[in-house]
């Protein structure tokens, strides 16, 4: 696939609103989430920030930065008590599916026991199964936070979804892919 359109597909994932979003996500139990203050960036993992666009790479960063903040953190440039990395990363799939058609078949008038009239009988009938094959682009966005002092992962998820091709209200789609992503951090949002 060339590198357009797999830029394409990475970026639709995120903003697309067909499917719903599967989160996965694990942290270390033993880490003391509020002790957390400051969040820094360290990046995209290699190749990840090539398949998308600075605006797409900028709107990730910022909903990521958003759902921090609303759990009382500060984003910084550097010398964080939390570094996060982001990674983007697609699979092409292909699902079958099969329908079978019954025509024909049943009962229906005959001869019976006692005279013409309504009896059972057995009709012939013909089956059609046809089956399917769709390919989709399964897309992958990965958060994964670190301590920076210990330098050692404590927070890791995972969100997937099938790729669509509608590119509308980008910024509200990757909001909300980020939102349930980060609905996993053992931190809920403060509330006002």
């Amino acid at each position: 696939m060339k590198k357009t359109g797999l830029l394409l597909v990475v970026l639709v994932f995120i903003l697309s609103s067909c499917s719903t979003i599967h989160v996965v996500s694990d942290y270390d139990h033993s880490v003391d989430f509020t002790k957390y203050r400051t969040v820094q960036y360290y990046g995209w993992a290699k190749n990840s920030d090539q398949l998308l666009t600075r605006f797409d790479k900028e709107r990730i960063e910022q909903s990521f930065a958003n759902e921090f903040r609303k759990r009382g953190m500060e984003i910084v440039k550097e010398n964080g008590d939390m570094v996060v990395a982001l990674y983007v990363v697609t699979k092409q799939k292909t699902e079958k599916t099969a329908t079978t058609t019954h025509m024909g078949g049943g009962y229906g008038w005959g001869y019976s026991r006692y005279g013409y009239g309504p009896g059972w009988g057995w009709g012939g009938g013909t089956s059609y199964t046809t089956i399917n094959e769709d390919d989709y682009t399964e897309g992958t966005l990965v958060v994964a936070v670190y301590d920076a002092k210990a330098k050692k992962l404590i927070w890791q998820s995972v969100g997937t979804k099938t790729v669509s091709e509608n590119s509308n209200n980008r910024e509200q789609r990757i909001a909300k892919a980020v939102e349930k992503i980060m609905s996993k951090y053992p931190v809920p949002p403060i509330k006002k």
